[in-house]
This record gives structure tokens, sequence and C-alpha cells, in this order.
């Protein structure tokens, strides 16, 4: 799990520049429209200017199931939460003498070098959410990162932590000029204004029988087998009517409307909305496919088919975490066993340089009877450590 940073660091410079190459006419010629979907035109030109080509977000978070057969990775978060949390966790553990994956500083440490002398971490009211950890995080760097409220930021030539999803552009009066100016080569912005690697469809796309020969360019063989072990094979939804002689791969059906008919036992799929959309993260836009009625189910597909052309839809491999027992302790001072299933989120970061290093991981931990494995009421949160 630790060393998954660099392939994963590779992977998105791949996605983006497959997406660069079907923008500029030289790659599949349907791959940057259906990426470019739903998006202002504003978004679309700063992500194929020639200047960004070699902007990536430099911090990844990719969201690892631990099933019986290892992990599956259900999302590749270039916007996460969870950092401020994991770092105070990582300390806290730290100092109770665990050996924390990362150490006690390495969250820390990691968010310090997307910014080396200081910035603004941009949070809008759409993540108000996590302003406390981000407020606590910055505040253990020192006087020179500070938490600005994303909605009132006016550009100061500070470096940028943009802590905001793209689809809230519209609540962040100054992000037309803030990506003007990193792409003019003002102040450094991280994560860069390209909103195709926000979206979870390059997890389906890793798949597509179209693009194989595309993949096996842009990445190492090593890199690209590592990923399609970790990665649930996933379908981009798309009502576009199949020859009468094709199958959905995998399905080994001839039409959606046969996927959207499917019996309980045969809904081992996750529906998924891609991204630029409010309900694109949080796990409000997923739908597990066995968890919902026939009904629901059938009303769901033909839902995202229907907006397809307007806001991508994807479709992955459910994949079940195995249970596990961890303590919980509750506020009465007691401590019991919980069974539960976890999701596992290390945090990568990526430096100047180019050299992508580990900093910590948080493990989410749900009971049994849970399908979505996100932060809740009910859940635990942990660092990890070498066991």
């Amino acid at each position: 799990m630790m060393a998954l940073g660099h392939p994963l660091a590779k992977f998105q410079q791949a996605c983006d520049r497959l997406y660069r190459r079907s923008a500029g006419d030289k790659g599949a010629p349907w791959l940057a429209p259906s990426l470019d979907a739903g998006k202002p035109e504003w978004l679309r030109a700063w992500q194929r200017d020639g200047r960004t080509a070699d902007e990536l977000p430099r911090v990844i978070r990719p969201d690892l199931i631990l099933t019986e057969q290892g992990f599956a990775m259900t999302e590749l978060d270039s916007v996460p939460g969870g950092m401020g949390v994991t770092a105070w966790l990582s300390r806290v553990y730290a100092e109770a003498g665990f050996d924390v994956l990362g150490g006690a500083e390495g969250m820390l440490e990691g968010f310090r070098s997307l910014l080396p002398n200081g910035g603004a971490v941009l949070v809008a009211e759409e993540s108000a959410d996590y302003r406390p950890e981000m407020t606590w995080l910055t505040g253990q760097l020192g006087t020179s990162w500070e938490v600005v409220s994303a909605e009132t930021y006016a550009a100061d030539g500070r470096d940028v932590y943009r802590f905001f999803e793209l689809f809230d552009w519209r609540s962040v009066p100054a992000a037309q000029a803030l990506a003007a100016a990193a792409a003019a080569g003002g102040a450094c912005v991280t994560p860069p204004f390209k909103p195709h690697l926000e979206d979870k469809l390059w997890l389906a796309l890793l798949w597509s029988p179209s693009l194989k020969r595309e993949w096996e360019q842009a990445l190492r063989g090593g890199h690209l087998q590592r990923l399609r072990q970790l990665v649930p094979f996933g379908w981009v939804l798309d009502a576009t009517p199949l020859p009468p002689h094709a199958a959905l791969p995998r399905l080994d059906v001839h039409a959606w409307d046969e996927v959207a008919a499917f019996s309980q036992k045969d809904r081992q799929l996750v529906l998924k909305i891609s991204g630029f959309h409010a309900t694109a993260w949080g796990s409000r836009g997923v739908f597990i496919g066995h968890d919902l009625s026939a009904a629901e189910w059938s009303e769901r597909l033909h839902h995202a088919l229907d907006e397809a052309q307007s806001q991508p839809w994807m479709l992955q491999q459910f994949h079940e975490g195995r249970p596990v027992e961890h303590p919980v302790f509750r506020d009465d001072g007691s401590v019991e066993m919980m069974q539960g299933r976890v999701r596992l989120c290390p945090y990568f970061f990526t430096n100047r340089a180019g050299i992508t290093s580990f900093g910590g991981c948080l493990a989410t931990i749900v009971p049994l009877d849970k399908k979505k494995i996100h932060g809740m009421r009910d859940g635990i949160l942990v660092p990890c450590v070498i066991g």
C-alpha cells in the first residue's frame, strides 16, 4: 500500500496525456468530449492550455476497500478531505507509543511540501465541514500557512491550495482569475484547474477495450498491471444502441435495459456519478445495486443513462469488504469490540521536484450492515500502524 504513490501519480499523468491527445485530435476522438460533458467552456479551455500540460494534483488519495482477495480501489481523490484528521490522529497515536505508518509528522510534512513557502488554503462553504481540520493542520505548520474563505478570497500573490471541487466554481468569484494567474506562471495553485482529473470515469476508462493500446503506451507494464489488479472492472454508461452482434463486456448482455432488469443476485454492481456535481463526493451519488429494490435499481440506471450526454455516470463491480474486528471506545469510557468493514485511505504527496512520498493512512471502519464505507456517526476513524 505504501508503495502505491508512484504508480498512482503515473496513472494521473497518463489520464491527462490521454485527454490532451484526444482534445488535440491525436487520440480517441470520443474521449475528451465524454470528459468535457457538463463542464463550462472556460474550464475546458484551461485544462487544454499548453501552459498547464505539466500540472497535476499533488495530493493523491485512493479509497481502498480491504477484501478477502486484497485491496479494491473504488476512487482516486485529488481533492481529499481527512488530511487534518489523519495528521492529528497520527501524532496522538505516535505519542501514545504506536508505530504509525508515516510517523507522527508524515502528514504535516507532506502537506508542507505542497506549499513550502507558505500560502492560502481556500476552503469553500460546500467543504465547510473540513475547515476545522484544515485550520488545525495549517496552524501546526506556522503563521505562513492560513485557511481562507474561498468565497471572499482576493489574489494576493501567495501560493494556493484549492480545497474546493471545481463544480462549485460559481461560488468562488476569484476562480477564473486564479486559473489564469496560475497558467501565466504566477501563484502556484494545486490541485490545478483540470476538472477531468476529478472524474471517477477514469476508473471505468481504464478497462475500455478501445483504449487498450493507449494505456499500454502511456503506462509501464508493471504499473498498468498493478492498477488493473486494484481497480474493479467498470463501464462508462452510454445509451447509444449496440450493433446486434455486440455485448457489454463481462455483463454478457446486449443492452442496458437487460442490466436494469437484473435480479438482486446479479446486481453486484455500483452505480456512480462521475464528477463535477454536488453529489459526486461523500458517497451521495453512489448506489449499490443489490441494496436497492428492483424498481429503484431500474429507475436509477435509466436516470443515469438519460443524463449520460450532459453528466457522465459509470458502473463498477462491487467488491465486498472482509470483516474485521476493532475496539470501540465509548463516551462513558467503556471499550467493546466491533465487527465491521474497513476502507483504507493512504495519502501521497508530490513535491515540486516531482517526487511522490507517503504521508499517512486513515482507516474508516463501519458496522457490517453498512454497504457504503465512509465517515459516519457509527464509524471509527483511526490511523494505520505497523502490525
